[in-house]
């Protein structure tokens, strides 16, 4: 089933050329498995793992059912965060570049409501946004969903794990009892089935194992005392071990992201912590720098890491067991992806026995202890982010583009294009990457030069 190619299916001609020049030709196991009946009509509950292919799958199934003439609002899709709604809005975007007209908006938290609230007054037809930032609408009256045809509730689980029931209820009273529903989950179980039951109309079940092959990822267990200084002990013996360039740290709570990500800056560390506590502003500036390397290691909470979109992330470190073993196994997903080898290392207590055994059964393997490296890697000094981040004081307002930037810093020859790395330009702001030994040239070229004619404020973060 996995090995079915798009072609099988009654696709329009564009979007299967599209599919096409994207290299998209054998569908994935979760596309297989679902596409044929959201193609149907059928309300559809998918469970599967990030990275394995869902939103081409619901993106599809949209397009499909798309009427460009119509300017008006024919399918929602809702993400817990708003990084994985631009993820989202994104693919769908690419997915769509054959259809002409097509117009996806982005609603989020944290984004100017008064640009938003002009979008919306020329018509959208697909919308991709977080639940909070969709009722607002919704309650102003600048979004109408009376013609909508299909809803997507995209990792459901973290949507509700954030506590945005309530306002998924709110907006299903706002839309029309024959729609279409999608839901798409990591897990399955109790509030999940429980909104499942009340928004959906006998829905189709299809589940995935998780897409990422055990010999992609090499896991590893070690048995710590109790206490934070035995893991945070561990963690710089692992992160010294194996000097990941990216690798994320995850932990239980808000709280330990902090503590920890402190502890490791104090070792020298390069890191970050990442939690539900974060202003917009500074979440954005933490992802920025951790997809563009100069920030080595993420402090994560399960719920801050929902929509992280990394590529080619070298290792997982749990400081702790996840609540269940289906997180589990979504945290070390994200290591190993695309051909590519990840390690996954997690750190247990005496008290973590029956969690453990749990544990090994979901994975059906022996779960064995060994041995942290030795305590004489502890003498070797910390590893730093091969790139800088270099803030920008002006975006997409002042008409900067990545070429601008990239054009100033390689003016003369005396900084290379490789040693310039990701450009980020967002609407009052831009961060572009640069190799650290430039940083200082970087800086004072970006200062002291122009962009677009103009002077901005630069600094490093």
């Amino acid at each position: 089933m996995s090995q079915l190619p798009f072609s099988e299916l009654k696709l329009h001609t564009n979007v299967l050329e599209n599919l096409s020049s994207l290299n998209y030709d054998m569908m994935t196991p979760i596309q297989a498995k679902s596409l044929p009946h959201i193609l149907a009509g059928k309300d559809v509950i998918a469970q599967s793992q990030t990275g394995s292919g869902k939103t081409a799958a619901f993106g599809l199934g949209l397009l499909e059912k798309l009427d460009v003439k119509k300017m008006h609002v024919q399918s929602l899709v809702l993400c817990p965060t708003r990084e994985l709604a631009d993820q989202v809005a994104k693919e769908l975007r690419k997915l769509a570049r054959t259809v002409p007209n097509v117009k996806i908006l982005t609603l989020c938290g944290g984004m100017p409501m008064r640009a938003q609230l002009g979008s919306l007054e020329y018509g959208a037809h697909m919308i991709v946004g977080t639940p909070g930032r969709i009722e607002d609408h919704l309650n102003r009256g600048s979004l109408q969903l009376k013609a909508l045809q299909i809803l997507v509730m995209d990792e459901a689980d973290r949507m509700l794990e954030m506590g945005f029931q309530s306002a998924l209820d709110a907006i299903v009273k706002h839309t029309p009892e024959q729609r279409q529903t999608l839901l798409f989950s990591a897990t399955f179980q109790g509030q999940t089935k429980s909104i499942a039951k009340r928004m959906m109309q006998q829905p189709v079940i299809v589940q995935v194992a998780s897409t990422h092959d055990d010999k992609s990822i090499e896991q590893h267990f070690y048995q710590v005392g109790d206490d934070d200084e035995s893991r945070l002990q561990a963690i710089r013996l692992l992160l010294l071990q194996y000097k990941p360039e990216s690798a994320v740290v995850f932990c239980n709570t808000k709280r330990e992201t902090e503590d920890v990500a402190n502890a490791l800056i104090y070792e020298g560390f390069s890191a970050l912590a990442l939690n539900g506590d974060l202003e917009q502003r500074d979440r954005d500036q933490v992802m920025v720098r951790f997809a563009n390397k100069s920030v080595s290691i993420l402090v994560a909470t399960d719920v801050a890491a929902r929509g992280l979109d990394i590529d080619g992330l070298d290792a997982v470190i749990n400081y702790e067991l996840a609540h269940d073993s289906e997180i589990h196994v979504h945290r070390i997903g994200r290591t190993g992806r695309a051909g590519k080898q990840g390690v996954a290392c997690t750190l247990f207590t005496l008290r973590d026995d029956y969690k453990m055994t749990v544990l090994g059964d979901y994975l059906e393997r022996d779960i064995n202890a060994e041995a942290l490296p030795s305590k004489n890697l502890l003498k070797e000094s910390a590893f730093k982010a091969v790139m800088t981040t270099l803030q920008i004081g002006g975006g997409k307002k002042q008409k900067l583009r990545p070429g601008d930037i990239l054009g100033a810093l390689t003016a003369g020859n005396d900084i290379a294009g490789k040693q310039v790395g990701k450009i980020h330009v967002m609407d009052q702001w831009a961060y572009v990457a640069v190799s650290r030994d430039v940083s200082k040239l970087a800086l004072k070229k970006l200062g002291d030069g122009k962009l677009k004619g103009r002077s901005f404020r630069v600094r490093v973060i």
